[in-house]
């Protein structure tokens, strides 16, 4: 799936146990045009802003919470309506499969965190025959970047935060959540994105990156 580096000193080792993943952009391709969908829900000029403000990305759910029923309501169907179209499009990443059957020869569980809705999980289970058990949806509140997810997960496997990774693309929803609840984190950044000068001084460090 990728090649692993260290960037962050590692501190009290404890066996693996389970690896967590994120689905857009991590088990799956990127198909989803996230900052035309922002726009579209913030408008150019707030997008801008907003942007400026958060270095390590844009929390556009957390972001609409606030707004009037009303509001919200078209804001989530624009949401939906990308993610839907995103479906369409829905590849499996490139040696996603091949980690996943390295973790079942280890007997090490899989399991899911993903903002997108239970819809597009159900498909990606159904699509290429994978299970990772559990899988939350944002239909699972609070979602990431709260550690929430992730903690409800060590629980139910019957293990400790530092005997998880969690394994996405994103520094704010997945490293931010992985830090939070005490877990090893690994950012998939196969683009390079992250080494941009607009991420040199954020505080969130993945313990491994993915390239």
């Amino acid at each position: 799936m990728a090649t692993l580096i260290t960037t962050a000193p590692t501190h009290k080792k404890a066996r693996l146990k389970g690896v967590v993943f994120d689905m857009d952009g991590t088990l799956t391709v990127p198909v989803i045009d996230f900052v035309a969908m922002y726009k579209a829900v913030l408008g150019d000029d707030e997008y801008r802003r907003i942007k400026a403000e958060s270095p390590s990305g844009i929390d556009i759910l957390h972001h609409i919470e606030s707004w009037s029923p009303e509001k919200q309501q078209m804001a989530y169907e624009t949401i939906t309506d990308y993610e839907r179209r995103g479906l369409d499009r829905l590849q499996i990443m490139p040696g996603a499969a091949e980690l996943c059957e390295l973790l079942n020869a280890k007997k090490i569980r899989r399991g899911l965190i993903t903002r997108n809705v239970k819809a597009a999980v159900d498909l990606f289970h159904q699509r290429f025959g994978m299970t990772f058990c559990p899988a939350l949806s944002r239909e699972f509140r609070p979602y990431k970047p709260d550690p929430a997810p992730l903690l409800h997960i060590c629980s139910g496997w019957e293990v400790l935060p530092n005997e998880v990774m969690m394994i996405g693309d994103s520094l704010k929803d997945d490293v931010a959540c992985g830090k939070r609840a005490g877990a090893f984190t690994c950012l998939l950044d196969q683009t390079g994105r992250y080494d941009s000068p607009e991420y040199a001084n954020v505080d969130l460090k993945p313990d491994f990156k993915g390239l």
